[in-house]
């Protein structure tokens, strides 16, 4: 059975109370999340699978003839509504927490009487002769006369209290919106434990855009004036469980840092006050808990503050980068291949094309308030995606030219590895020494042969070896910003070139193995090795796609099984929190004592005792029981990778890929989910209306919008999950959906009883 896995990158846009429909999408998304992990694991074991989990399971049993598909979320990123849903979705997959308690947050809490403020909140006679104002808001395009008549008058009153309520100061309550975030984390915590979502050895990663108000200095480098100062508002705040390694934590961060991020990136200019840390502090002190690691986080994510972290003010991410897929593409860096990948970016937007509507005329000049609310609020969050997508079809293009390279090169590489360890070293017993000796030897010859494009190569590995030993040494020092960093990086330059490690002409002269500069990339290199053992990955993966004997699949498995326990602290080491106090005193001392640093950090990583063992472990699980044929080809992979890296170090740009693999990109949206009805928003959604706050003014509109984002995401994921299929194979999905729609009908019945018109709508258009 051909594996593969769906991996999917989640981007969430903004979108004010269509925050309850991505909800509905997200919620989608965590059940098949739930059914793919309970199908790769022991179905014995197995949680009891609810409403579509148990439909995405069949759907995947059903792809069996075809492939054995795994479905993970690696990566996840939002801004406003969006990042929310991302924060609350990536924490479930992270720690196997339940996502059913959102439903509450929701339904409940995302009302505009829950959500004001309420030293502001208009009284029964307050500001009474404002009451008409709320009949002449249609030409702004917030008016009622489109309103349902279920709901006009819960709507209609929640509107008026809301304009009598105080002006000139966001009416939402930011202390209340917090306690509503951290809140709806601890009911996450405290639900049924489940699995954790992602596979081991598998990083997570989430981020959310926020807007910094005051903004931090950024120094840049000129020629003259040699230093600028310009102030940066944008901030990424972003969560990592690396997945791999014994000091690993498959939590994202503690709820507090969690609900902070939640609060920042959705506060709405105008509707909430803008987010400070003091409201998280006071909601963990009134619910009697701590906050372990708030100084770190806080360093962290504002690294110029230098402890002023109070009065640190933060406005909705969506205000300059509503649509935040740079950071999700820049996560694809170093993501371990465990099989066959399809890589997806999937984005989820609830409103697409709003502003191509028609709703005003073209040719009339727009008025003074219109103009003004277009540009500050509606244009920045509306831009296409088009650089987005153009960057993605860059990384899928560059892989493609790798892909060809190393399929080139192979015949040449078997050749260059037989003149170095001979023709028949296949049939020598394979002992750690005997490897270690091998590898050096292909090492050298692959230098010698490389010729010129070995000083090219050389001096590009050379860079990225000591920028990643100085921005590490920048990390772990806290010497990040006022120039300090600048200081670090020259100073590691200048020990480098004194202890004439920059010698890359000698890996290619005689008695090369034992130059200046061989000697620093053994203690300092470590991306090489990392490179190194998932190129190895990567080619058991291709095997295995020709293999059908179930006894060599499983030996297969067990190789990778062993390849990733081997990578596990190789990549330990490019966090951080691998280093010791000791590590930590070295590096915070590196602008007087740079060679210092450096040292401490070759002696922290221990690469060349990492080695050694690292052989002995890859003597024995290729030394024994394979098939010659696949012994062969796996030795020649390892041998071979100083061939192929010189190569394809210089395609890569930096970017470190690993998955090898094209990137595809899809949406889910009301315009996309047709199964079910057409028509897109306006035919399904009511939060569109009240420029996109319409849900907050009515339960119904609530439940009617979190009930399609759940209907179209399994439209749209059902969709996905069967495009993974060869090209030109037949299946029928129809079924599957029909299944899945009246799953979720069903499940949400009991929790949605103001919309039993919608509910009797759909039991006859799902039929």
């Amino acid at each position: 059975m051909r594996e593969k896995e769906l991996r999917l990158a989640l981007v969430c846009y903004g979108g004010v109370s269509l925050a309850i429909y991505m909800h509905g999408i997200t919620k989608e998304v965590w059940k098949l999340l739930r059914a793919s992990t309970q199908r790769a694991g022991d179905p014995e074991a197995g949680a009891v699978l609810h409403d579509t989990e148990a439909v995405y399971m069949e759907l995947l049993d059903a792809l069996a003839p075809w492939c054995n598909l795994r479905v993970l979320t690696d990566i996840v990123a939002g801004a406003s509504a969006g990042g929310i849903n991302g924060i609350m979705l990536a924490h479930a997959i992270a720690g196997g927490h339940d996502m059913e308690p959102l439903r509450s947050l929701w339904l409940e809490g995302a009302d505009v009487d829950r959500l004001l403020e309420p030293e502001g909140a208009a009284g029964r006679f307050s500001k009474w002769w404002a009451s008409p104002l709320v009949w002449y808001t249609r030409r702004l395009g917030i008016g009622v006369a489109d309103v349902d008549n279920g709901a006009r008058s819960e709507v209609r009153s929640k509107l008026s209290r809301l304009m009598r309520s105080r002006w000139f100061k966001p009416p939402f309550s930011g202390q209340a919106f917090t306690v509503m975030l951290y809140d709806a984390l601890a009911a996450m915590e405290a639900g049924p434990p489940g699995p954790q979502l992602i596979p081991a050895g598998q990083p997570l990663d989430l981020f959310v855009t926020v807007t910094d108000y005051h903004g931090s200095p950024e120094h840049l480098r000129l020629h003259s004036p040699p230093d600028i100062i310009e102030t940066e508002h944008r901030l990424v705040i972003g969560f990592s469980s690396p997945g791999a390694g014994p000091s690993c934590s498959r939590s994202l961060g503690n709820r507090a840092e969690l609900a902070f991020a939640a609060r920042a990136t959705a506060s709405f200019p105008g509707a909430f006050p803008p987010a400070r840390v003091g409201e998280v502090d006071a909601v963990v002190a009134e619910r009697g808990d701590s906050w372990p690691g708030r100084e770190g986080f806080l360093a962290r994510i504002f690294p110029r503050r230098n402890g002023g972290y109070d009065a640190a003010t933060l406005i909705d991410g969506s205000v300059l980068n509503n649509r935040p897929f740079g950071p999700a593409i820049e996560a694809l860096r170093h993501r371990p291949a465990h099989r066959e990948v399809d890589r997806r970016f999937v984005y989820i937007d609830p409103k697409p094309g709003a502003h191509h509507d028609g709703a005003t005329d073209p040719l009339a000049l727009p008025g003074w308030f219109s103009t003004v609310l277009r540009s500050l609020a509606d244009i920045p969050r509306e831009q296409p995606i088009r650089d987005n997508l153009a960057a993605i079809d860059a990384l899928s293009a560059r892989v493609r030219r790798l892909r060809m390279v190393v399929d080139g090169m192979a015949p040449e590489v078997d050749a260059a590895i037989e003149r170095a360890v001979g023709a028949r070293f296949f049939l020598f017993k394979l002992t750690p020494a005997r490897l270690s000796d091998w590898r050096s030897r292909t090492q050298t010859v692959a230098a010698r042969e490389a010729g010129f494009a070995y000083a090219a190569y050389g001096q590009l590995k050379l860079s990225n070896v000591v920028e990643s030993a100085a921005a590490r040494i920048v990390s772990l020092g806290r010497h990040k910003g006022m120039g300090k960093d600048a200081a670090v990086h020259a100073g590691i330059w200048a020990t480098v070139r004194a202890s004439h490690f920059d010698g890359v002409a000698a890996a290619s002269a005689r008695g090369g193995a034992t130059s200046d500069y061989v000697t620093f990339l053994r203690s300092h290199d470590l991306g090489f090795r990392v490179r190194r053992l998932r190129f190895l990955v990567r080619r058991v993966n291709t095997l295995a796609l020709g293999i059908d004997d179930p006894a060599h699949l499983r030996t297969i498995e067990g190789i990778k099984t062993t390849l990733y326990r081997l990578v596990a602290p190789y990549v330990e080491r490019q966090r951080d929190g691998f280093y010791s106090a000791a590590m930590q005193e070295a590096a915070a001392n590196a602008i007087t004592d740079a060679a210092g640093a450096l040292t401490a950090l070759g002696e922290a990583m221990d690469l060349q005792d990492l080695d050694t063992a690292t052989d002995a472990q890859l003597a024995e699980v290729l030394g024994t029981g394979l098939p010659t044929p696949l012994r062969r080809s796996l030795l020649r992979a390892y041998l071979g990778f100083p061939f192929y890296d010189i190569a394809m170090l210089p395609m890569l740009e930096g970017d470190g890929l690993d998955e090898f693999d094209e990137i595809k990109v899809d949406r889910i949206s009301p315009d996309d989910a047709v199964a079910i009805r057409l028509g897109g928003a306006k035919a399904t959604l009511k939060g569109t209306q009240f420029n996109a706050f319409g849900a907050f003014f009515s339960r119904a509109y609530r439940e009617n919008d979190y009930l399609w984002g759940r209907l179209h995401a399994a439209d749209r994921l059902i969709d996905i999950i069967v495009s993974t299929l060869p090209d030109g194979t037949v299946f029928d999905a129809a079924p599957f959906k029909t299944k899945a729609f009246r799953a979720i009908v069903e499940a949400e019945r009991p929790f949605l009883t103001a919309v039993p018109d919608l509910l009797a709508s759909l039991d006859a258009e799902i039929g």
